[in-house]
């Protein structure tokens, strides 16, 4: 894997939005935190196109995040807010140029396609908060995510959920979010999984929804030869009147339990307010003891 080159003061960030459309006043604070974290924010009108929920529609979607990709001015390119649509222009992008000179590409939620995409193409990029969400984030996230971008070590330790799986286990990292990642399934992009450690988290689905997206998932051998899991937030899931009788939680420790692989749940990044930067591509080692658990990403390879 590729490593993107890291930034330092004055470095350009581009603003996108590949899916949902946004206003000024939702990334006003981010765009603020940017510049006051040393760095340059990028963007201009089109970033505020709208047709119906998108940003644009696929074409102007497709072009701005093309002229970033292309562009040797920028640094890196922050998605400012997922929702859905990147599925939908990424066989428009073409990444010649960028991977002549790979720079970081951050989000998470709907920026899964994307990050699905890197990883095809044998590039890292960072799974992280969002702008549309810099003021809900805690300390950890935003400092996760700036530190990470500047080149620091990443190493996280946290408490042991009574559910998790005891073990350890080195892989690159890859996955996102559960509902993306299904809507991938059998296309070029889906991340290859082999001796990987997967990521997995979800927002607002139903869990009858999770317990589907999970059996395709492993009906298609995407759990097949995973090395060890780690599944953030699994954030509002919904129930019906008759209740499906299983937590998310539970869903998913059902299609990886007789795997002997270690499992940590309830990690903190995903769709909460302590989304912790995760570099996809990237190899770590995952702890799962009885008291805690740890992820560590090893270094960089260029």
């Amino acid at each position: 894997m590729k490593t993107p080159l890291f930034l330092s003061s004055g470095s350009k960030i581009a603003l996108v939005a590949p899916a949902r459309k946004v206003t000024l006043d939702d990334i006003a604070f981010a765009i603020e935190y940017i510049k006051n974290k040393g760095f340059v924010p990028v963007y201009d009108e089109r970033l505020f196109l709208a047709d119906n929920q998108f940003a644009g529609n696929d074409e102007e979607r497709a072009a701005v995040l093309q002229s970033y990709l292309d562009s040797p001015v920028i640094d890196a390119i922050m998605c400012v807010r997922g929702g859905y649509g990147t599925i939908r222009i990424i066989d428009k992008l073409c990444f010649d140029k960028f991977i002549q000179k790979p720079k970081w590409i951050v989000g998470y939620s709907d920026v899964t396609v994307l990050h699905a995409k890197l990883q095809s193409i044998g590039v890292e990029s960072l799974h992280a908060t969002m702008p549309i969400n810099f003021s809900d984030n805690n300390f950890q996230a935003l400092d996760s995510l700036f530190d990470t971008l500047c080149g620091k070590s990443l190493s996280y330790k946290v408490a042991a959920d009574k559910n998790n799986i005891c073990g350890e286990a080195e892989g690159e990292l890859v996955g996102g979010n559960i509902s993306v990642l299904y809507s991938m399934l059998g296309s070029n992009i889906f991340p290859d999984t082999k001796d990987k450690i997967l990521f997995l988290e979800d927002l607002d689905e139903y869990l009858y929804h999770i317990d589907r997206m999970m059996m395709a998932l492993e009906r298609a051998g995407a759990l097949d030869n995973i090395r060890g899991l780690v599944v953030g937030g699994l954030t509002k899931m919904h129930d019906n009147a008759i209740p499906f009788g299983m937590t998310a939680e539970e869903i998913i420790l059902e299609r990886v339990s007789n795997r002997n692989i270690p499992v940590c749940l309830n990690f903190p990044a995903g769709h909460i307010d302590d989304n912790r930067a995760l570099i996809f591509g990237r190899k770590v080692r995952l702890c799962c003891y009885t008291t805690s658990a740890s992820l560590d990403f090893l270094a960089a390879q260029r």
